[in-house]
């Protein structure tokens, strides 16, 4: 009967118009962020304040050129590296001595790091910011001696404990638990037949984490580790409110002085820009290079990108749907376009 039979592939001399899927919504789509683009550009650059006795743009570019690299600002810049790469590396290190306690064998050791991620996790960072500048209050004075016993150094905790200490080391103390549960879920990524073979091997623990385990599982912390490190870097700014000059701290001095708050802010916003493009960057090579033994091709870098991408703007031939009838056509399928049929 007609219709029982298979369903028979595409006839001899029957010719075939390829048709490409249109996708009128993304037309749609990309003319809609056309559009917002477009505003915000004319928003940025060339609207006109409104504001009564003042011309000029509405975001003041040339208030923004002026103050872009003035000396405060770079100060300020300078403070904001500093205390990233001190957070980072004290961060680091804590975060893996945490990791390793939290994985040993010995229940003390285990509850310590257990309650050290329960409690600078669970506190806010602005909180633990404010304590450590504070703590002057609970202990005036830093003893150094035999515990419970005699004393035999003693130092004032106010010049030990300056601003810029108190916010490194909170900050510090506050990544590193973070830290932690990253290197944590990195070693524990690790399969255990690694370990048992270093073990066979008569290698000890120490070694086995240091030459085995750690290096393949740094191609799992390293992402998450460059995102915290970002992160710190704009979490840095929380240590303007105990009067370490970084960068807020240093547009907010300006900004308080001549009254052009949005405008230092932008000025601030800039340079933060700049430096996570900066770490961005270097985040991507070094996983690139992690990369190397686990991936079959190792990642483009940002010019092989561009290189590839512009590439495909040039002709490439015939469109897929073309091209799949033309080899069709080819092998005496179907009909060309001009109506004679292959053999």
């Amino acid at each position: 009967m007609p219709g029982d039979g298979p369903p028979t592939g595409p006839r001899r001399g029957a010719a075939i118009r390829a048709v490409p899927v249109r996708h009128p919504w993304r037309w749609v789509l990309g003319a809609v962020l056309l559009v917002l683009v477009a505003m915000l550009v004319h928003t940025l650059v060339f609207s006109q304040t409104e504001q009564p006795g003042q011309t000029g743009s509405r975001f003041g570019w040339d208030i923004v050129g002026e103050y872009l690299f003035s000396s405060q600002i770079l100060g300020g810049v300078r403070v904001t590296i500093e205390l990233t790469v001190i957070s980072m590396i004290a961060g680091v290190l804590i975060g893996v001595i945490m990791a390793v306690m939290r994985m040993s064998q010995s229940r003390l050791l285990s509850s310590v790091a257990w309650a050290y991620v329960w409690f600078f996790r669970g506190t806010p960072v602005l909180v633990q910011i404010i304590f450590w500048f504070n703590i002057g209050a609970l202990y005036p004075n830093l003893s150094l001696g035999i515990p419970f016993g005699p004393t035999f150094v003693t130092f004032d905790i106010n010049s030990i404990l300056t601003p810029f200490v108190a916010g490194a080391l909170a900050l510090s103390l506050n990544e590193g638990a973070y830290m932690s549960e990253i290197v944590r879920a990195g070693l524990l990524a690790i399969d255990e037949g690694q370990t048992e073979a270093a073990n066979s091997l008569g290698m000890s623990r120490a070694a086995t984490l240091r030459r085995i385990v750690l290096p393949q599982a740094m191609r799992l912390i390293i992402p998450p580790t460059g995102n915290e490190t970002t992160s710190m870097l704009k979490t840095s700014s929380l240590v303007s409110v105990i009067a370490v000059v970084d960068l807020t701290k240093a547009a907010e001095n300006i900004a308080s002085s001549n009254y052009r708050i949005i405008q230092l802010l932008i000025v601030a916003s800039l340079w933060y820009l700049l430096m996570t493009t900066i770490l961005s960057i270097g985040q991507y090579y070094l996983e690139r290079h992690y990369a190397r033994g686990s991936s079959r091709r190792v990642p483009d870098t940002p010019w092989e990108q561009l290189r590839r991408n512009l590439r495909h703007l040039r002709p490439q031939g015939r469109p897929r749907a073309e091209q799949l009838v033309a080899d069709w056509s080819a092998e005496g399928v179907v009909e060309d376009r001009s109506g004679a049929p292959h053999e």
